[in-house]
């Protein structure tokens, strides 16, 4: 039995949001504000409902705050009372059971006993009836001056008036009209399924007095289950305060000897009937709560759990954690655990270095397995959730578990995507394509998991082909921020959430990914210009021939660009064709089944284009082209290229030209990058002010810095 899917509607940014779990742990992934923390409140609200921590106006969704406004506005809104359709918050979560499942602790919540059903629906309300609703209207139209005629102020300070209390339901899978309340029927959902959360706000610091540790061990020991290990161990503890008891009482008595016989001279106490003690009754659950202490041990040296440091704090404090909520899953031997567990841990990479991470994420299925079982051989059914923004976590993660978070185009919502799910979109109807795109999928998955998981969290991609652009595409997105920051209210391209990803000539592999997630892309890629021509072998044969050349080149006809080809839905291979586009036609978006060109588009393809009346063919080709004069200001600084061919080009010695240097004088790429670096130099406007960024490239990180 387990929890199958989690929907929620209006809470937050979850308006309309559906979350698949996995049987075991489901790893919940997403940018920044797309709702990760809303789903864990969400639950506990509904679950595990408070006084302390009630649902407020602010856990509606910005659409839902907007509606009740207006109608507290235009009461007409309202419509009848058949065709209102009630309107608040609402959690259902979804149970699946089969046939070896010991249904007992829910076979009252079973509502269709037709076998294509095996669902339990749990339904959570918080809404208002439509009674209700018009006495809000009524109420605040006699109120609303003193709110200055502001409908979101009267809903802040009155909204629980009118909504609410949280009703419980077992709802039929096949019917939402047939159900069954729980609170009237008596059903404990105790029973049915518990909820345990771990906050990422944990009470861990290296301050000098904090004992966060110590106080663990003392919710630990209460927690312990009544093991014969364990009141074993209890047992003796208390035998030992007893003894403790008559040796401190004692000294009680001479202690407070003085003040005993002061208190005497006042009155109340009758001689020789009633007297006044101080004893010592030491109690072993308050006694370890104020007096335990974690220590460190190194070199035969105890030290204050405040002397390490945050991370291992953290590390150490959410394991102490773990075990306290294992405990409360489990309850004691006298008690039935509930027979769904499903427990919450937000953000534990706080404070963590990545390879704590590493160890983390390697260990807490055993941890919580190995924790499953108490001492009578009933194993809690548990299912767990994780929340985090470490790519490190993420990459030492099983694929399939993990749950990506993105927001609608509105802003006003967010949608739960299944990365196993991905591998669909790699899938073809064309059976002779299908090896082809399991093995894409299977080179993404592993790339991915390997070498760029930050990419999840970005708001923004950049695809790159090669080790030259790895390396000197954070200087010129630094020297862009510098030199274009005047007057321009757009955020610099190093404060934003960029992710830059290298994938060679393999860009149209990742753009099923680009889609999944929805991020913004810019792909930088090459030209590629070539042309065929028919030439003889050795044999006297013809052969056809494929020669790389400068799109320059008179006889220029194609392009070999694969991914350029794919993006823009070329069967052919015309160069002229992407010369002639221009940056609107450059910008994409997917619609009806392919990428289209659409000038507010998500998507940029961005190649060389000319410069200086000269068309180059890859990157080295357009930055040699408008730098000459930096590569040869000086003396010889580059010894990635061959002196040779750097002489003739720089001196013109003979017809030599940017494309034939290009393509002869490059020893090692990463190498040429490296020196370009070095070689930059500074102004106080920008550091890398003596040369200049190729024209395309310059073009597509100031699209992306825009939007």
């Amino acid at each position: 039995m387990k929890v199958a899917n989690i929907k929620i509607s209006n809470y937050r940014l979850l308006k309309d949001f559906s979350l698949d779990l996995e049987d075991n742990l489901s790893l919940i992934i997403g940018k920044n504000n797309t709702g990760k923390t809303s789903i864990l409140t969400a639950i506990d609200k509904f679950i595990n409902p408070s006084e302390k921590n009630p649902i407020t106006i602010d856990d509606f969704n910005v659409n839902l705050k907007k509606k009740l406004s207006s109608i507290l506005v235009d009461p007409e809104s309202i419509g009848t009372e058949e065709e209102y359709k009630p309107l608040g918050i609402t959690l259902r979560v979804i149970i699946d059971y089969d046939e070896n499942d010991d249904l007992s602790a829910v076979r009252n919540l079973i509502m269709n006993l037709d076998i294509s059903h095996n669902s339990i629906v749990l339904g959570f309300e918080y809404q208002a009836t439509w009674n209700k609703l018009h006495l809000m209207v009524n109420t605040y139209d006699e109120q609303k001056e003193k709110y200055n005629n502001d409908p979101n102020l009267f809903l802040k300070e009155n909204i629980q008036n009118y909504f609410g209390p949280i009703k419980r339901k077992s709802i039929d899978p096949a019917d939402d009209a047939n159900f069954v309340d729980l609170a009237k029927e008596g059903i404990s959902l105790r029973e049915v399924i518990c909820f345990k959360y771990i906050s990422a706000k944990r009470s861990v610091t290296n301050k000098n007095n904090d004992k966060t540790l110590s106080t663990q061990t003392s919710q630990i020991y209460k927690k312990s289950p009544a093991s014969d290990e364990h009141q074993s161990s209890t047992n003796a503890f208390k035998d030992k305060l007893r003894s403790t008891d008559l040796e401190l009482t004692d000294i009680y008595r001479s202690m407070f000897s003085e003040v005993l016989q002061k208190v005497a001279k006042f009155g109340g106490i009758e001689q020789n009937e009633t007297d006044i003690k101080i004893a010592s009754t030491l109690q072993d659950r308050e006694l370890l709560e104020g007096n335990t202490t974690v220590f460190y041990a190194h070199d035969d040296h105890n030290f204050p759990e405040h002397y390490n440091g945050l991370g291992y704090m953290n590390l150490i404090s959410m394991i102490f954690e773990i075990e306290v909520v294992m405990s409360e899953f489990k309850r004691t031997l006298t008690e039935s655990p509930s027979a769904i567990n499903v427990l919450f841990i937000e953000e534990p990479e706080a404070h963590t270095h990545p390879q704590m991470q590493y160890i983390f994420i390697k260990n807490i299925k055993n941890l919580l397995s190995d924790s499953r079982e108490r001492t009578d051989g009933i194993s809690i059914n548990l299912q767990t959730l994780i929340s985090t923004h470490s790519s490190h976590i993420v990459s030492e993660s099983d694929f399939n578990d993990i749950k990506y978070l993105r927001k609608s185009i509105d802003k006003n919502s967010v949608e739960s995507k299944n990365l196993k799910d991905l591998q669909k979109e790699y899938r073809s109807s064309e059976v002779t394509q299908d090896a082809a795109y399991k093995r894409q999928f299977k080179f993404l998955k592993q790339y991915l998991t390997l070498n760029r998981s930050e990419i999840f969290f970005a708001e923004k991609v950049i695809l790159i082909e090669g080790d030259t652009e790895r390396v000197l595409l954070p200087a010129m997105m630094r020297k862009i921020d510098q030199e274009e920051s005047e007057g321009i209210s757009y955020t610099p391209l190093l404060s934003q959430n960029i992710s830059i990803i290298e994938v060679g000539a393999h860009s149209k592999t990742f753009e099923k990914f680009i889609r999944f997630i929805g991020a913004k892309t810019l792909v930088i890629t090459d030209i590629d210009s070539y042309y065929e021509k028919i030439t003889m072998d050795d044999n006297g044969k013809e052969k056809q021939e494929t020669i790389v050349c400068s799109p320059n080149d008179p006889n220029a006809e194609k392009t070999s660009n694969s991914s350029l080809l794919f993006f823009h839905d070329k069967n052919k291979e015309d160069l002229e064709y992407f010369k002639s586009l221009t940056l609107p036609q450059k910008i994409l978006s997917f619609k009806n089944g392919k990428w289209e060109k659409d000038e507010n588009g998500s998507l940029l393809t961005a190649y060389q284009m000319e410069e200086k009346s000269y068309h180059p063919r890859s990157f080295e080709d357009a930055f040699f082209s408008i730098n000459k004069e930096f590569l040869g200001d000086d003396s010889y600084r580059f010894p990635s290229l061959t002196k040779k061919w750097f002489d003739k080009y720089i001196d013109d010695q003979d017809p030599t030209d940017v494309f034939t240097f290009s393509n002869k004088a490059i020893g090692s790429k990463p190498s040429l990058a490296i020196e370009i670096l070095i070689n930059s130099k500074g102004t106080q406007n920008s550091e890398f002010s003596n040369w200049k960024i190729p024209s395309y490239i310059k073009e597509g990180l100031t699209w992306l810095r825009k939007n």
